[in-house]
């Protein structure tokens, strides 16, 4: 199932996922503390994977890779800032660390190593090009709904491979037909099924969302083969993602899990930013949906041998800016989105693609 997006208006824009035109920066979690044993390193880099830049630091120092913390993985084709930490015994060999593709903007003391996860959120700049005077005013308007409501977080191509099939191998996996021993490459290609399937069940979800825009909550019950009364009470939500009895929330930006019992009281909440709507990764231990949203989750639940766990269904974007260049028809944006997120989901959203 391909991904739907909220909004039926189709823009024409170019977009080149390139470092001029295409920049993420870390948002940290915390304040690094000047002192302790650890250097965090705040690095920019171009046309190199986070991996490759790994490599190429901690072969100068003369460690392992593993000995390096970082707190995310940054697209290769983009100019990229994040933070790397290193015991800070090898600070004087960083001083003289040199790359055409790598540069240390900063070194700070701190207690502790990075770890995955050890971020607020990442900001993006992004040049989009050929936008003509009315494709402009679109954007503008899209731009406006995405401030307002936020966006649906769908899993990125990134996550799929080169050619977008990664899942299959991992269906294949789980199903017992393919069989691979490394360890790592198992479970790589399970979490892309993962991811997989948690974009199906959002593409379902979003499907709903829209039909509830357009027709009576009776008709959409009929087009999603659910129960007379199963939907009563999500017309009238005030946002665009239509919660059901059942669904799994989250506190936003992060926090504990609980499933929806009065609609009325969470779609309030959710329409304040406090929470959010949470979908599932399939895996042991994952709290599964309830009720009608149980029954909608159903298709995708899958005994996968992974730690499953829930994951935001729709994200917030922040701090959002906009500059546009006349005389280049280039459309300059700025926002912020938290961890784990993926910039293509505003893109896909200003494009309009696959438009219910």
């Amino acid at each position: 199932m391909k991904p739907i997006y909220p909004l039926n208006i189709k823009n024409e824009f170019v977009f080149n996922s390139s470092a001029r035109d295409f920049t993420v920066e870390e948002i940290p979690l915390y304040d690094f503390t000047g002192e302790g044993e650890h250097l965090v390193l705040q690095v920019r880099k171009k046309d190199l994977t986070t991996w490759e830049m790994l490599d190429i630091l901690s072969n100068h120092v003369g460690i392992r890779r593993r000995d390096m913390g970082y707190a995310g993985l940054k697209d290769k084709h983009a100019m990229t800032i994040q933070y790397i930490s290193i015991l800070a015994v090898h600070e004087e060999k960083l001083k003289a660390f040199s790359h055409e593709k790598i540069k240390i903007l900063s070194m700070t003391r701190h207690s502790n190593k990075i770890r995955v996860g050890h971020l607020k959120g990442n900001r993006f700049k992004i040049r989009l090009k050929k936008v003509l005077g009315v494709q402009k005013d679109k954007l503008d308007s899209v731009l406006k709904w995405i401030k307002a409501n936020g966006v649906p977080n769908y899993f990125g191509n990134q996550r799929f491979g080169n050619d977008g099939d990664n899942w299959v191998d991992g269906k294949k996996l789980v199903e017992g037909t393919l069989k691979i021993r490394d360890r790592k490459t198992k479970e790589f290609l399970m979490g892309s099924y993962q991811s997989h399937l948690f974009n199906n069940w959002l593409s379902k979800r979003m499907e709903l969302n829209l039909l509830l825009e357009n027709f009576s909550e009776a008709e959409a019950e009929q087009v999603m083969g659910l129960e007379a009364g199963a939907l009563a009470g999500t017309k009238a939500q005030p946002n665009f993602f239509k919660l059901v009895e059942g669904d799994v929330m989250m506190h936003y930006p992060y926090g504990r899990l609980f499933n929806v019992e009065n609609l009325e009281e969470e779609a309030a909440r959710f329409a304040t930013k406090d929470i959010a709507p949470a979908g599932l990764l399939a895996g042991k231990k994952a709290t599964l949906a309830t009720s009608t949203a149980g029954i909608l989750e159903a298709p995708f639940v899958e005994a996968l041998n992974l730690n499953g766990t829930r994951r935001y269904a729709w994200i917030q974007v922040t701090e959002i800016t906009k500059n546009y260049v006349e005389e280049k028809a280039h459309y300059e944006l700025s926002f912020v989105l938290p961890k784990g997120s993926y910039a293509t989901n505003v893109l896909d959203v200003l494009r309009g693609e696959n438009s219910f």
